[in-house]
């Protein structure tokens, strides 16, 4: 058996998941240098929440960081993480503006783009996996990973099998809520490597405490490429930490080879920030803790502290549990989507509103609507038809691919911001935060020509010649 690589994810979902992606790339740049020189297959540096947080908490150029990165990087593949027709924000947007994203973060230095959705819906992965091949990047399809009646070891080998066929060359199981076990997992790897030819990567969280054991499963059922930390930003809701995984692994025939020495030199830069950032109050210490809720309930754990937020803004936290429970029911009642990103928002908060009313969709927001009507695409089952009824009453539900319903953008957004743009690059940041952009042009140009921000506005924002 081929030794097992390793994707590290410090640069990403490390700090995404621990510090609310606010590492700043100066802090990244002085270690770049010795974590190309680890051994890693890849490291995963961009996409998830990186560009919405460099814009609108950092005054960073997200592109910029990319183009930073790659300069530093120069035997190690760059991976960023893409939420297939929601790009990186939090709608479906148009074929263009989705060709034209992927196309110039290839430029700008990504080698692998995994992409997935929401709803595990192929179809709205298949723009995305196209231009990548197109363009001769790596493309990895990601289902994301839950666990209900219907979500069999079953049905993830067949959604594996279509990815494969769509061109992905490489999968991965995208376990956003830590709700892998070890034996499943084990189960699951090895069904999937009896009929799938190409790599299986394994991404989960460490939040239930199983993560390593779960790693060290899928490794031994034949999983390809697994997802670690390092661990100064290692476990609790971010990933197993990569240092014990390299040591476990050690002169068994899954040996990772990495360098340990660098890898404890990469370890030691990153206390010191870590430990900034709990001074600061940004990791709180809760984070690092195992959360047995996960598994009970099979909620992600920023799921649950959304849901705690609520309902005590609605001082009603006397109805955690009867929301908790109310919970699977609204998942059911939708086609049991897997809850991440925006399907656990969407989950969560009609859980809220059913159990705050006293009664099941008395209130019902649009983002309900919306993914009833099928404008976020195919769940895994079909929704039923009284359910349908009470939602959207005797609207049709689409059966298109969603973008397929959306007007091309691309043009109209370049139209709209021609005198900020400073670079290509700058559009797709307008088309996906319109408004951050624009606050985040703002300060570049006054930064740059030492004008006071506040005296600018959007209307007469020009750059001084």
């Amino acid at each position: 058996m081929a030794k097992v690589k390793i994707t590290e994810t410090v640069l990403r979902d490390g700090h995404q998941s621990l510090i609310a992606t606010r590492m700043k790339t100066e802090e990244m740049l002085p270690i770049l240098e010795t974590m190309d020189q680890v051994g890693y297959h890849a490291l995963e540096m961009w996409g998830g929440a990186t560009f919405d947080a460099c814009l609108r908490f950092l005054n960073e150029d997200p592109w910029e960081r990319l183009r930073t990165i790659r300069k530093n990087i120069k035997n190690t593949k760059l991976q960023m993480l893409l939420r297939g027709q929601n790009l990186l924000g939090y709608k479906h947007y148009a074929d263009d503006v989705v060709e034209e994203f992927v196309k110039k973060a290839l430029a700008n230095g990504i080698d692998i783009i995994r992409v997935f959705d929401a709803l595990n819906d192929p179809r709205n992965l298949s723009m995305a996996i196209e231009t990548i091949k197109k363009e001769g990047g790596i493309a990895q399809a990601a289902m994301s990973y839950t666990i209900s009646p219907v979500h069999t070891n079953e049905v993830f080998t067949n959604l594996a099998l279509e990815f494969q066929d769509m061109g992905a060359d490489s999968i991965c199981i995208k376990d956003m809520a830590g709700l892998l076990d070890p034996y499943n997992t084990y189960t699951l790897v090895k069904e999937m490597k009896k009929k799938v030819k190409v790599p299986i990567e394994i991404h989960t969280h460490a939040t239930s405490g199983l993560g390593s054991m779960t790693l060290l499963k899928a490794v031994e059922a034949g999983a390809d490429i697994i997802d670690t930390a390092i661990s100064p930003f290692g476990e609790g809701t971010s990933q197993p930490s990569t240092e014990p995984m390299v040591a476990a692994l050690r002169g068994t025939e899954w040996d990772t080879g990495l360098d340990m020495d660098k890898l404890n030199e990469v370890a030691e830069y990153f206390k010191p920030i870590r430990e900034k950032y709990i001074s600061e109050g940004l990791l709180d210490p809760k984070l690092m803790g195992v959360d047995i809720n996960t598994l009970i309930y099979q909620v992600p754990g920023g799921m649950l502290s959304n849901l705690v937020s609520q309902l005590k803004q609605q001082n009603a936290m006397d109805k955690f549990e009867e929301v908790l429970k109310e919970v699977p029911r609204v998942r059911e009642d939708l086609g049991y989507p897997p809850l991440v990103t925006p399907t656990s928002q969407i989950v969560g908060t009609q859980a809220v509103l059913n159990v705050l009313a006293g009664e099941r969709y008395k209130m019902i927001p649009n983002e309900v609507k919306q993914l009833v009507r099928g404008m976020y695409g195919k769940t895994t089952v079909p929704i039923k038809e009284e359910i349908v009824k009470k939602i959207i009453g005797d609207e049709k539900q689409i059966t298109v691919r969603p973008a397929d319903l959306i007007e091309p953008e691309l043009e109209k957004t370049k139209k709209e911001i021609a005198k900020y743009v400073e670079q290509d690059e700058d559009v797709l940041t307008r088309a996906m935060f319109p408004q951050p952009a624009i606050e985040f042009f703002k300060y570049r140009n006054a930064k740059r020509y030492k004008i006071d921000e506040s005296l600018l506005n959007e209307e007469d924002m020009v750059y001084p010649v």
